[in-house]
């Protein structure tokens, strides 16, 4: 009877202490087992995977653009003509692009959902085009700038077939390092997505935008 009485007491025990902890660690595992969380290490395995060549190099660097830089300009209806904030958007970029000259860029155009399929495809390349335009006017080599894409309508950010500006929009986005670069292993990859402004970066001329507003077929 009394055995019966102690495991009960001790059962009795153990469900309050279960209860009254907030940790999900279990009661017999030793003290401080519950600090590493699984992240120990991450740090020196990034840097190992740094130094061996086998991290993504190009999707540190766009992450760092997408953070520093606006990736995006939007447009009016049915034009690809560049506003002054549009403008001032593509210059930031030529900033950023400036500094890296081992990194290639690829423009993604794109429409609202008014108009048909084929008239908005020709008009995202436009819009694509005349931000490439002004960039290459901002000093920055056409060579670096990846053939542009346009999505037309098939990738809205608001699903609406009203006009809607937000959709009528270019996306700047990093695709890799330049083919003709010496490739640059051992971790020294890393020096080239950290590197600050170079104090001789000189800005580049403003051109006026030689695009147009678009007239015909009623795009978005």
């Amino acid at each position: 009877m009394t055995g019966k009485i102690s495991i009960l007491l001790a059962s009795s025990a153990l469900l309050v202490l279960t209860a009254c902890g907030t940790s999900s660690t279990s009661w017999d595992q030793e003290l401080g087992a519950e600090v590493d969380k699984g992240n120990f290490g991450n740090a020196t395995m990034n840097n190992v995977l740094i130094q061996s060549g086998q991290l993504d190099y190009a999707v540190a660097l766009a992450e760092r653009f997408s953070a520093e830089v606006p990736d995006t300009i939007n447009f009016e209806f049915n034009s690809s003509e560049l506003s002054e904030e549009a403008k001032s958007v593509l210059k930031k970029q030529a900033d950023f692009i400036r500094q890296f000259p081992e990194v290639r860029f690829r423009v993604f155009g794109h429409t609202d959902l008014v108009g048909s399929a084929g008239y908005n495809q020709k008009l995202g390349m436009r819009r694509a085009q005349a931000a490439v335009a002004y960039l290459s006017s901002l000093g920055i080599s056409k060579s670096r700038l990846e053939a542009v894409i346009s999505y037309g309508k098939t990738r809205p950010l608001i699903a609406t077939n009203e006009p809607e500006m937000r959709n009528r929009r270019t996306v700047t986005e990093v695709s890799g390092f330049v083919q003709s670069a010496p490739l640059v292993l051992n971790g020294k990859y890393a020096q080239i997505i950290w590197r600050e402004y170079v104090g001789s970066a000189v800005p580049g001329q403003v051109a006026s935008s030689g695009a147009t507003t678009d007239v015909g077929g009623g795009g978005g």
